[in-house]
């Protein structure tokens, strides 16, 4: 059942009105509470909310070592920003907490400018996407194109990948391990010879063990059994493995008293490309994620009251010592398949999470590192869209160029880059392909209904067998890309017809340079002496071109073709279209 409450109806003729603007930023959760919650709707989010917890508890660690931050800032922003995120969210069902796509970006922030730049841009970040939802532009996230989403998750699969070599083999390294990835694989190249057999043995069981049970047991918490069978083998044979404990000693139970960061203008210059990136970034993955909800339960989220939520989410994990947080793809499905009703599923999963951190965090140090890099492992292979990526080689030249070059820039430069960069090839390329989908031919499609009068159909017929009128019909979107080409073929009529008639009734959109490109045609044929008729303009392109001076008596306006009356009355054939 749809939920027909976050539509948009401004259609008249399908019987909705419009949402108001207190209905696009009211939280599900109020919503749902209005509908009416029960006892059964509980037990159903309690249930799925455990679930959830369950696979969060150690994938929350995992992000969090990768992202070069301490295991427990990840629980803390799985707890923190995943219950704001549900209570606050546009979404029913969205899970929130670290996600793998920030694993390169909060690495790379924490080596340039510390934890508290990080902290620093993660609250930055979240203004940002405050800013962006009560701006509305939660609806202009679906203008970046496939290429370009599933370049950059892929990229960021492998690196990703490559950046769980280090614990997944064991290895150790002299010195710093480098940051970007030609120089990491080269450094880790130099270290094979350390390769930890041990290590290499736990992380390919841990592998095994969730690809297993995710064939044959698809309802088993995968990823909690493969940590608890690695972490109970380490500690029964007392295995010659790093371990949470070992590189950072014993989790906190707590959570932390809320703290600012160090402020300053200096400071917040410093990390402001990095929080742009953690809105961008958090901004498209929420989005996505909560679309991918919606087609799993035939709900509609609100995407500006989901960004407000993210942003609350983000200063509040900022506060917290947590780390960048968004809409999570893999435990927003859980938590659907789990069978949650609402956002309480969610808010009980932070519970759950804050409970765990309190009863087990000594048991959280055994957990071998070679685990949480073979779940990362797990998480990197499934970021990639592979059945996309097939079709989008496929497809087009110009979509694998995207692909590719987000791809590559993405891994071999930076996420930002990679970004703007396959954005920018992808506009150009639909600019392109606009652009060879206008056409201009001889005659107009009449815009009269098949019982027309037989007046109206012979002064049709007149017009179309005068040598006087010259009609040539424009078809497709007329904006700067195709008005070149639009304006040579017609400043190249050679016949001189006393009126020049233009057919706009396929014209959906005119821009500012293709009206100046009517108007420096008209103008060149008023001093021929060419009379220009525009007919079967809609509103918005004559708002265009009287907004940019063409008007008459440069030009006339008719509703019809068969209002178009010629100076001469002799019969001749209609003159050729050049196309």
């Amino acid at each position: 059942m749809y939920d027909l409450s976050s539509m948009n109806s401004a259609d008249p003729s399908i019987g909705f009105r419009p949402p108001s603007p207190v209905v696009l930023f009211t939280p599900k959760l109020v919503s749902m509470l209005r509908e009416g919650y029960g006892l059964a709707d509980f037990k159903a989010d309690a249930f799925a909310g455990l679930t959830v917890a369950i696979v969060a508890l150690p994938l929350s660690m995992a992000i969090a070592i990768a992202s070069g931050a301490a295991p427990v800032q990840g629980l803390y922003t799985a707890i923190v920003a995943g219950f704001l995120i549900s209570a606050l969210g546009g979404s029913r069902y969205q899970i929130g907490g670290p996600a793998g796509a920030f694993i390169v970006l909060v690495a790379a922030t924490v080596q340039r400018h510390g934890m508290d730049g990080l902290f620093l841009a993660t609250i930055m970040s979240g203004v940002f996407m405050m800013i962006a939802g009560a701006l509305r532009l939660g609806s202009y996230i679906k203008f970046i194109p496939l290429p370009v989403t599933v370049g950059f998750t892929s990229g960021i699969a492998v690196i990703i990948a490559a950046s769980q070599l280090h614990d997944l083999l064991g290895l150790t390294l002299q010195g710093h391990e480098p940051g970007e990835f030609l120089p990491k694989l080269q450094a880790l190249a130099g270290a094979i010879g350390t390769t930890n057999p041990m290590a290499v043995m736990i992380a390919v069981v841990s592998i095994g063990i969730i690809i297993g049970l995710r064939q044959w047991r698809p309802t088993w918490p995968g990823l909690l059994i493969a940590v608890f069978v690695a972490s109970l083998a380490t500690w029964l044979f007392n295995l010659p493995v790093e371990t949470v404990g070992s590189r950072f000693g014993e989790l906190p139970r707590t959570l932390p008293w809320p703290s600012m960061p160090e402020v300053s203008l200096a400071k917040m210059q410093a990390v402001l490309p990095d929080a742009l990136a953690f809105a961008l970034l958090g901004a498209i993955e929420s989005l996505l994620s909560a679309v991918v909800a919606d087609s799993m339960t035939g709900r509609r989220h609100r995407s500006n009251c989901e960004l407000v939520a993210q942003g609350v989410a983000n200063i509040a994990s900022g506060l917290f010592g947590g780390i960048c947080a968004t809409g999570t793809l893999a435990r927003t499905a859980t938590n659907v398949r789990a069978g949650a009703r609402g956002p309480v599923a969610g808010m009980l999963h932070a519970v759950f999470l804050a409970v765990l951190l309190l009863v087990a965090a000594p048991l959280a140090s055994l957990i071998p590192l070679a685990a949480l890099a073979g779940i990362l492992v797990i998480v990197a292979w499934n970021m990639i869209e592979k059945h996309a990526f097939a079709i989008l080689i496929r497809s087009s030249w110009g979509d694998a160029l995207v692909l590719m070059a987000t791809l590559l820039l993405t891994v071999f430069r930076d996420l930002t880059e990679g970004i703007l960069v396959g954005f920018a090839l992808g506009t150009l390329l639909f600019m392109h392909r606009m652009s060879e989908s206008i056409r201009i031919e001889s005659g107009a499609r009449s815009s009269s209904r098949d019982d027309d009068s037989d007046e109206a159909r012979i002064t049709r017929d007149r017009n179309a067998a005068s040598p006087d009128i010259a009609v040539y019909r424009i078809s497709g979107a007329f904006f700067f890309g195709a008005a070149a080409t639009v304006g040579a073929t017609l400043e190249g009529i050679a016949e001189r017809p006393k009126v020049l008639v233009l057919d706009f009734a396929d014209v959906p959109l005119l821009d500012s340079t293709a009206a100046h490109v009517i108007g420096s045609i008209a103008s060149q044929a008023a001093r021929n002496g060419i009379r220009v008729v525009l007919t079967g303009t809609s509103r918005s392109v004559r708002r265009v071109l009287l907004t940019n001076g063409v008007k008459p008596p440069l030009i006339r306006f008719k509703s019809r073709i068969e209002d178009v009356r010629s100076p001469s009355d002799a019969p001749a054939t209609l003159a050729l279209a050049a196309h």
